[in-house]
């Protein structure tokens, strides 16, 4: 039997390519039909018809509202689609709002309270749309480490927040990249003081707010108002948070993890690179499984795996090579990779 660690994605997956994507895989109709009554009874719009629709808007589909709920079903789905004839998956995390996939796919929320919890939690991040999240790299183009640009970058993300009318905030510590988020001119400041490089950085991440920073403490009230403490109960799974945390099975205090969910989480930096470092360390999977949708979270989760220096990994060609001989990484967003997780294939 394979043990698997599972990865929920966050926003910025479910894009153009992803069009479709439920049709194609979700494995639970009635599943995807109680997501959608959810939806209708809020007056929006359904995944069904967003997913099944002739075209990808950039507007429409990457919005919050939309996005949250998308990427959930999508994630949520591949989780249901792993071969547990094969995999034993030992532990889940996730990325940003992949928390809240994490949350369900580790039993710590019903299938479709967890979608409850993304996607009101996704359509008050809209309604809100408070301040903006960038991107921006700390290691170099192979992957290799610089650890004095990162607290340089640390140092300069501190010093702008500082300034009078300017917010700026690690948002989310994202392997070899840093999410920052803030106001307009806190951002602004950030892009004015760095150099651009790898022909796309710094950049911009559209329909996004500042997530992750005491910025969004009004979004966070508002889903403690709108989330009772009674969706959440005992995890199935070990689930590692935004800080490195374990959740276990039998040992979880409900009231403290909807604490963190609805306060903690939303407030203050994700810490995805610890998240890895503590599922590799203390569970040493011998595969990690990135849900769908999408395929941006890999270059993450391998540079964490390298910061890690899990097996041996120094770089982007070392990991490549490893993959090639005996992968370490399956992203069911990729057809080839996905059938080695789902049930059925080989």
């Amino acid at each position: 039997m394979t043990t698997a660690v599972v990865i929920c994605p966050g926003r910025g997956t479910y894009n153009a390519s992803e069009l479709g994507y439920l049709g194609r895989h979700f494995p639970d109709p009635a599943l995807l039909a109680r997501f959608d009554a959810q939806r209708a009874a809020a007056g929006q719009e359904t995944l069904s018809a967003l997913d099944g629709a002739g075209r990808f808007s950039m507007v429409k589909h990457t919005r919050g509202d939309n996005a949250s709920g998308l990427i959930y079903a999508a994630s949520y789905g591949d989780f249901l689609a792993i071969d547990r004839q094969k995999i034993e998956v030992v532990a889940v995390t996730g990325n940003s709002m992949g928390w809240y996939t994490a949350l369900a796919c580790g039993g710590a929320l019903t299938p479709d309270d967890g979608f409850r919890v993304a996607n009101t939690m996704g359509t008050l991040m809209q309604s809100a749309l408070i301040g903006g999240q960038l991107i921006y790299p700390w290691v170099d183009e192979d992957w290799v480490p610089r650890p004095e640009r990162k607290r340089e970058l640390l140092d300069l993300i501190a010093r702008i927040g500082a300034e009078p009318g300017r917010e700026l905030y690690l948002s989310i510590d994202l392997g070899g990249m840093l999410v920052i988020a803030g106001d307009a001119a806190g951002l602004k400041a950030f892009e004015k003081a760095v150099e651009p490089v790898q022909q796309r950085f710094p950049m911009r991440l559209g329909n996004h707010a500042a997530f992750h920073t005491p910025l969004q403490e009004p979004v966070a009230a508002q889903g403690r108002m709108q989330l009772p403490v009674e969706l959440f109960r005992q995890p199935d799974l070990p689930m590692i948070d935004g800080r490195g945390k374990i959740w276990n099975p039998g040992a979880t205090d409900r009231g403290d993890l909807y604490a963190y969910t609805l306060g903690e989480q939303v407030t203050c930096a994700y810490d995805f690179t610890k998240a890895l470092h503590v599922a590799a360390r203390e569970f040493a999977p011998d595969l990690f499984v990135i849900l769908g949708p999408g395929t941006t979270l890999g270059g993450a989760v391998a540079q964490s795996l390298i910061l890690a220096q899990w097996r041996g990994l120094g770089s982007r060609d070392e990991f490549r090579a490893r993959q090639e001989s005996d992968p370490l990484l399956v992203a069911m967003g990729l057809t080839d990779q996905r059938n080695l997780a789902v049930q059925g294939q080989a």
